[in-house]
C-alpha cells in the first residue's frame, strides 16, 4: 500500500469538498474461476459524498436498498471510508451521502463489492492532494474489507480482472474483453447469502476435479480475451456450483436447462443470478427467451456489456459544493 502526503504535514481541513462516485456491478468466478476471475459488467452505483460541518455521517439511500440498509455510521459506504482515512491516519469529517443504486443486493452481482468500492474509491477523492494511493492501495483496502480480491478487483478497474494473493498483499491483472462477448444476467426475486454459499463448500475436492478446473479457467481466460466460440466449453466448473445446488434450486435447473441448449450459462458470483456468456447478441436474446418460458419464478433479464472503466471517481469544485 502506497501512500504520500502532497506537502509535509497531514492536511485535515476538508471543508466544503465533495465527490461523485460510480462503481459498476460485477459477476465473480465466471464458473470455473473460482475466488480468481471477475468481470465488470454496466449497471451502476452512484454515490455522492458532502463535507459537513456537523461531526457523523448521514446517509440518503435512493434506489435498491432504500428502506432497508443503515442510513447511519454503520452503513458499509460510510465504514469503507472510515476504514480508508483510519488507514492513512486522517481524521474523518463529517459527511453527508447520496447513494443511487441500482446494483440489486443479495443476488451475485457484487452489491457489497460495489458498495466497499464506493467508500475507497469517495474518500481517495476526499483526499486528493492530502494522500495519494495506488491501485494496489486500493485493492489492499477493499480486500481488507471484502475479504476476497476477486470480489472487488473487476469492481474497480473494469474489464475482466485476475486477482491473486501473495505475501506483499492482493495483485490483479485487467485484461480487455472481445467485443463478441455478450453478457446475459438472470435475477431472480430470492437471494443468498455469500455467508452461506461458502459455508456449502466441501475443505478438499478430488484431484482430477482441480485439475479440471485449471484447465476450464485457462481456457476461460482465452475464451474472453480472444475466440468467444469457446465460451461454452470454457464455463464448466467442478470445483463449487454443484456444491451450492441445492440451496438456490431454481438456479440449478436454469442452468442446467440453458447448458443443454448450448449456453454457456453460469452462477454469478456466489448467486442466485445466473450469467450467461454469449458470444453475440442473438445468442443471449435466445437464453433470455428460454427463462422466460422455463422459469417457474420471477426472473429479471438485465442484457448488459462489460464495463471498461471500472470505478470513477470525480472532485466538485469547492465553491459548487
Amino acid at each position: 500500500m502506497t501512500a504520500t502526503a502532497a506537502s509535509g504535514a497531514p492536511i485535515t481541513d476538508l471543508s466544503g469538498r465533495s465527490v461523485t462516485v460510480r462503481v459498476p456491478a460485477t459477476s465473480a468466478n465466471l464458473g470455473p474461476g473460482f475466488d480468481t476471475l471477475g468481470l465488470s459488467l454496466s449497471l451502476y452505483d452512484e454515490l455522492t459524498v458532502a463535507v459537513r460541518d456537523a461531526p457523523g455521517a448521514t446517509v440518503d439511500v435512493r434506489g435498491v436498498g432504500a428502506g432497508e440498509v443503515p442510513t447511519d455510521e454503520t452503513n458499509l459506504v460510510v465504514k469503507a471510508i472510515a476504514h480508508t482515512f483510519a488507514a492513512y491516519g486522517q481524521p474523518m469529517p463529517g459527511l453527508d451521502l447520496i447513494a443511487r443504486n441500482a446494483i440489486p443486493h443479495g443476488r451475485g452481482m457484487g452489491s457489497s463489492g460495489a458498495a466497499i468500492v464506493s467508500g475507497i474509491m469517495a474518500a481517495q477523492g476526499l483526499l486528493e492532494g492530502v494522500v495519494e494511493i495506488d491501485a494496489l492501495g486500493l485493492l489492499a483496502l477493499a480486500t481488507e474489507l471484502e475479504g476476497h480480491p476477486d470480489n472487488v478487483a473487476p469492481a474497480l478497474f473494469g474489464g475482466l480482472t485476475i486477482a491473486w494473493v501473495t505475501p506483499e498483499g492482493p495483485q490483479f491483472k485487467k485484461l480487455m474483453v472481445h467485443r463478441g462477448v455478450s453478457p446475459l444476467v438472470l435475477v431472480p426475486q430470492a437471494t443468498m447469502s455469500t455467508a452461506l454459499a461458502r459455508s456449502l463448500q466441501p475443505a478438499t475436492v478430488p484431484h482430477e476435479d482441480a485439475i479440471f478446473n485449471v484447465s476450464r479457467s485457462t481456457l476461460l481466460i482465452a475464451a474472453l480475451i480472444q475466440s468467444p466460440e469457446l465460451l461454452f466449453a470454457a464455463t464448466e466448473d467442478k470445483l463449487h456450483q454443484s456444491y451450492r445446488a441445492a440451496a438456490m434450486p431454481e438456479t440449478d435447473r436454469l442452468i442446467r436447462l440453458l447448458r443443454e441448449q448450448g449456453f454457456p450459462a453460469v452462477v454469478s458470483g456466489a448467486g442466485p443470478s445466473i450469467l450467461v456468456l454469449c458470444s453475440d447478441p442473438g445468442q443471449r436474446l435466445a437464453a433470455a427467451d428460454l427463462v422466460a418460458v422455463e422459469a417457474t419464478t420471477p426472473w429479471d433479464s438485465l442484457v448488459l456489456a462489460v464495463d471498461f472503466k471500472g470505478a470513477t471517481v470525480i472532485s466538485h469544485p469547492v465553491d459548487a459544493a
